[in-house]
């Protein structure tokens, strides 16, 4: 009998977690949208880290002659440094490309 009670409390728990959530706010957005630029910058600059880290590791292995004579370094692309994280908002883009449209649309009504 307690199992059932505790069955019952756990499925109306489970009801209240299947509300639906209000819909983030401009600022969330923003916020979410400013997390996502970090992680996309975070991982170029953790893929250039490891590409200058392999170059060193490559230049010790042929520096220590266990390359043998005849190995050929092969052609890689050169390590690009992505630069120190600056975030440019997408708000502030969207109305200098909305500015135009209007003069577009006087100009298909002639």
């Amino acid at each position: 009998m307690k199992s059932i009670a505790v069955f019952i409390a756990a499925c109306a728990l489970s009801v209240s977690a299947l509300a639906k959530l209000p819909a983030p706010n401009d600022e969330a957005k923003a916020k979410a949208a400013e997390a996502a630029a970090k992680t996309a910058h975070a991982g170029k600059v953790d893929g250039y880290k490891l590409c200058k880290s392999q170059d060193k590791v490559a230049a010790q292995y042929r520096k220590s002659g266990k390359a043998g004579k005849d190995a050929k370094p092969v052609a890689t692309a050169p390590c690009a440094d992505p630069g120190p994280f600056v975030y440019k908002p997408a708000s502030a883009a969207a109305p200098a490309a909305a500015a135009p449209a209007p003069a577009a649309a006087k100009a298909k009504k002639s």
